[in-house]
C-alpha cells in the first residue's frame, strides 16, 4: 500500500519539525513537505499531491481561515487544524470545522516538544481518518435547514446524540430544524476541555433551542440541548418527574471523556423506551455498547449513513452490533427524531 502523503502548513519551524518527527516515525505515512505559510503551501499541493493537510490557524500573510476557504472551494481535501486552546483559538476552530476541515488537534500549552509528542499517537490516528474521510463543504446560508414544526409531547421524552469527528457540524445540522417545543436533548460530542462552552455558544445563536454546556445537578428542559462538557462525562438521571445531569470524573471510557457509551448507558437507564439515541459520524466505537442498551429496552435507536458521514466509524460498529432501529441520512435526522418522538407519544 501506499503510504499517506502529509503537508503540513505552520509558521513555527518547531512545530513543523515535530509533526515531520511524528508522521515519519510512522510505517504508512511520510511528511512530502513543510510550509510556513499558505502562499507557500499553494505550489506545495500542486508540487505533491497530498492526502492530508496539516493547517495552523495563525500565520503571516494568509490567515489560516482565509487559506482553508479557498482551499475547500477550489481544491477540497482533508485537513487537519493546529490549533490553540484558548477562546479565541476555539472559535477559530469552529469555523474551520465549518468551513470543511475534517478535525484539530490543539496545541498544548506548556511544554510544546514535549506535550506535542505525547499526542503522536492521536495525530497519526487522526490523520489516518482524514485519510479516509467524506470531504463535504460548509452549509451556505441557503441551505440551512428550515424549523421542523411539531405538537408539543411530555416532558418525560429525552433526546440523546453521540459523535466524533465530523461531529461539529453533523450535531449542527440536527439541532438547528429542532423547534423550540421539542424534548429535551443531551449531547455527548468528542472534545477537549476549552471549546465546548464556545461550541455551545455558537449553536445557541442560531438554533430555535437553547444549547448550553451541561451542569451538574441542572434539570433538564424541554426545547434545551445539553452538551457534555470537554474532559468530563455527562450522565442522565431521573429525580421525581423530572431529568437530570450529572458530571463526573471518572477515567475515559473508550479512550474518551466525555464518552458517548457512558451517556447512552445512562439515558437507557433513566427514560429507556422514552429516548430516541442518534449516533453519528465519528472514528472508534465508542457509543456502539450504549445504544444497543437503548434499542433494548425499546428505545428507538438512529445512526447516521454511511453515504453522510464524514467517518462512518462508530455507526458502523453499532449497525455492526444490531443496536440500529433505522439508517438515516444526515439531513433527514432531525426530521426522523421527532417522528419517532411523536409516535411513541400517541402509543402511550
Amino acid at each position: 500500500m501506499s503510504k499517506i502523503k502529509v503537508l503540513c502548513v505552520d509558521d513555527s519551524a518547531l512545530i513543523r519539525t515535530i509533526m515531520t518527527n511524528i508522521v515519519n516515525q510512522q510505517p504508512d505515512m511520510e511528511m512530502v513537505a513543510t510550509a510556513l505559510d499558505p502562499i507557500i503551501a499553494r505550489d506545495l499541493i500542486k508540487q505533491h499531491n497530498p492526502d492530508v493537510l496539516t493547517l495552523d490557524v495563525e500565520m503571516p500573510r494568509m490567515d489560516g481561515l482565509d487559506f482553508l476557504e479557498r482551499l475547500m472551494r477550489l481544491r477540497p481535501m482533508p485537513v487537519i487544524m493546529i490549533s490553540s486552546l484558548t477562546s479565541k483559538g476555539s472559535d477559530i476552530t469552529l469555523s474551520a470545522l465549518e468551513l470543511g476541515a475534517v478535525d484539530f488537534v490543539t496545541k498544548p500549552q506548556m511544554g510544546l516538544h514535549e506535550g506535542m509528542l505525547q499526542y503522536a499517537e492521536l495525530i497519526a490516528e487522526k490523520i489516518r481518518a482524514a485519510a479516509k474521510a467524506h470531504i463535504r463543504r460548509g452549509l451556505t446560508p441557503a441551505q440551512r435547514p428550515s424549523i421542523i414544526k411539531t405538537p408539543l409531547v411530555g416532558s418525560e421524552k429525552i433526546i440523546a446524540i453521540g459523535a466524533s469527528t465530523g461531529g461539529t457540524e453533523a450535531i449542527r445540522q440536527v439541532l438547528m430544524p429542532m423547534p423550540a417545543s421539542c424534548p429535551g436533548i443531551v449531547i455527548a460530542q468528542h472534545m477537549p476541555p476549552g471549546i465546548t462552552r464556545s461550541f455551545a455558544e455558537r449553536l445557541d445563536k442560531i438554533c430555535q433551542v437553547s444549547v448550553k454546556e451541561g451542569e451538574d445537578g441542572e434539570r433538564v428542559l424541554p426545547g434545551h440541548a445539553y452538551i457534555a462538557p470537554g474532559g468530563r462525562h455527562m450522565e442522565l438521571y431521573r429525580s421525581g418527574a423530572n431529568y437530570h445531569i450529572r458530571l463526573n470524573d471518572l477515567p475515559p471510557v473508550n479512550r474518551h471523556r466525555p464518552s458517548v457509551d457512558m451517556l447512552f448507558q445512562s439515558v437507557a437507564k433513566a427514560a429507556g423506551k422514552n429516548a430516541v439515541g442518534a449516533i453519528l459520524t465519528g472514528m472508534g466505537h465508542d457509543g456502539a455498547k450504549g445504544l444497543l442498551e437503548l434499542h433494548q429496552t425499546g428505545a428507538k435507536t438512529l445512526a447516521q449513513s454511511e453515504q453522510t458521514c464524514v467517518i462512518y466509524g462508530m455507526p458502523r460498529e453499532a449497525v455492526a452490533l444490531n443496536a440500529v432501529s433505522e439508517i438515516v441520512d444526515l439531513d433527514r435526522i432531525a426530521q426522523t427524531i421527532l417522528k419517532n418522538i411523536i409516535g411513541q407519544a400517541r402509543r402511550i
